[in-house]
């Protein structure tokens, strides 16, 4: 999910720094710390996740912090001197691209769309298990019809997205609204009534309930989704130009940031945790179930249920919608490299590569079917989640390393935010991330024992060919590559993404083109819009907040 937001917000970045440049005194804007944060959290909210860390229960919270001090802050303060030292360069695939060479570079954004393709059928079948929340729970475990809905939910978005994005602009912002800010506030809402009033809870407090148990290695396999959960926090550091001072305004609201996103996420799962016995907890259903048992305590119709199934369903597809286009754009770029075949360069008048969003549609009906050979729903789930975070931390990790060796081969390039403590600083946050990256990606071979689940050695076997196969692509085409796969006359448009800005004047809406308001998320599956003040993001001139459309 990162790339296509990251050439975004790089856009954004090199135009809000030209304009600052090109203003004075007074007139050139800049991004507080709390705009910062609150983009920061839009980029990484998502409430799919917070089932698989609430079987943690209060333990979930060192797991949480310990993600934060892992992956979260190290990643963040990476990409956000590379972001500041290279506004122009195109995101992770010229990061990568500067440190390692060209082949590198493509396959930083080959991993950044493969991974997708296994991460769509566990959001659809979040749908799907949403959806049935609204008419007949038992459905939610049932596996043909998680993937007969999974299956007709993305081929039909495949083929209404070969239509361009209009229609995706003009639902993205109150889709996402009702869908998961406000399912999110009410899941934190219910979580706080029951802290407050004293409920009875499924996980009663206990200090020691509060360190984490290590006596099973098992123990340690679902801090993969905290990993997961945090991506798309890369997205903070294209504004570390845009604050007053980046070596002291950054810092502050990266701290912000990371109170505000451990803050909600905890809040969050323990509401899941305190509702929900350990037991029936289900990994893809947790969210509507969660509703389904506070709303029976509180003697509130099954009614609310179905109100936020719907919510949540039209959230998703929402989110669905803005992600089926965007990766396939990312993978479109590196037609000039020759490292694409042909079959794949096709794209229609309105600017759309539907050959690789065929392709793409095909490889997540792949990955869809998986659910019908797994022991259940939840395997199935947890398996592609786990393949998702392996596949997205080699490339965090190569976006890590690139920080690291940039510093020994280009330390003349100015660095507006760099990390501080010189290269041995940029050695102990870049090491601290990739030991993170390292950790995630091993324990992602665990079979969780609250799941069932194939024998181990055939549980870890299965991990590790899919991991293979979907890495060696970019070899084979390398190696079979021919001049002409180069794109000598790509599609312009597609490249530069400028159709938001004329579909967006045609509509009579605003786009969140400037980094300084683009929100995104993907890595992990959520995206917002940016409510920033005028006086922090160049509002309307009198103080009031306007929402923006993020696509």
């Amino acid at each position: 999910m990162p790339s296509f937001h990251l050439r975004h917000a790089q856009r954004g970045a090199e135009r809000s720094s030209s304009g600052a440049e090109g203003s004075s005194g007074s007139g050139a804007r800049f991004m507080g710390a709390g705009s910062i944060a609150l983009i920061s959290l839009a980029a990484v909210l998502t409430l799919r996740g917070f089932p698989a860390i609430a079987e943690y229960g209060w333990s979930s919270i060192a797991y949480y912090i310990a993600g934060a001090v892992l992956f979260l802050v190290p990643l963040a303060m990476i990409a956000a001197e590379l972001a500041s030292a290279y506004p122009k360069a195109g995101g992770l695939y010229a990061w990568v691209k500067e440190a390692f060479k060209e082949r590198s570079g493509v396959l930083a954004i080959w991993f950044e769309w493969i991974e997708d393709q296994v991460w769509f059928p566990t959001v659809l079948s979040f749908v799907a298990a949403a959806a049935a929340y609204a008419f007949d729970p038992s459905l939610a475990e049932d596996k043909l019809y998680l993937v007969l809905v999974m299956l007709g939910v993305f081929w039909g978005l495949t083929l209404l997205n070969f239509l361009g994005m209009r229609w995706t602009l003009r639902l993205n912002n109150p889709g996402v609204v009702v869908g998961t800010l406000l399912p999110c506030a009410v899941l934190i809402g219910i979580g706080l009534y029951w802290l407050i009033a004293g409920r009875h809870t499924q996980i009663p407090f206990h200090a020691g309930k509060l360190v984490p148990s290590f006596a099973h290695v098992s123990n340690l396999v679902f801090f993969v989704g905290v990993v997961l959960g945090y991506a798309g926090i890369e997205l903070a550091g294209f504004h570390a130009k845009e604050t007053r001072n980046p070596k002291r305004d950054f810092p502050r609201a990266l701290a912000l940031a990371v109170a505000l996103i451990v803050g909600v996420s905890v809040i969050a799962t323990l509401a899941i945790a305190f509702v929900v016995p350990h037991k029936e907890l289900s990994l893809v259903a947790g969210i509507p179930q969660t509703f389904a048992l506070a709303f029976k305590a509180l003697g509130i119709g099954s009614w609310a249920t179905k109100v936020m199934a719907v919510l949540i369903t039209i959230g998703t597809l929402v989110l669905i919608s803005t992600w089926l286009l965007g990766p396939s754009k990312g993978l479109y770029a590196v037609e000039s490299t020759g490292e694409l075949p042909p079959a794949l360069h096709k794209v229609n008048k309105r600017h759309v590569p539907v050959s690789l969003l065929s392709f793409q549609a095909v490889l997540t009906s792949v990955f869809a079917l998986f659910f019908l050979f797994v022991p259940s729903v939840n395997t199935s789930y947890w398996m592609l989640t786990a393949l998702t975070t392996q596949i997205l931390v080699m490339m965090y990790a190569m976006i890590m390393a690139a920080g690291i060796r940039l510093r020994y081969t280009q330390p003349d390039v100015e660095r507006p935010y760099k990390v501080p403590g010189g290269k041995l600083g940029i050695w102990i946050v870049g090491g601290i991330g990739i030991f993170g990256c390292a950790f995630s990606f091993v324990i992602g071979f665990i079979p969780p024992t609250e799941v069932k689940h194939w024998p181990t050695p055939i549980y870890i076997a299965a991990m590790a060919a899919a991991i293979l196969i979907c890495s060696i692509p970019p070899f084979i085409t390398h190696r079979l590559r021919k001049p002409s796969w180069v794109e000598e006359h790509p599609d312009p448009v597609l490249l530069e993404v400028e159709e938001l800005a004329e579909v967006a004047k045609e509509l009579g809406v605003e786009v969140a083109l400037d980094s300084a308001e683009m929100v995104a998320n993907g890595s992990n599956g959520g995206a917002t819009a940016a409510v920033v003040t005028s006086a922090e993001a160049g509002g309307n001139g009198n103080g009031t907040r306007r929402p923006r459309v993020a696509g």
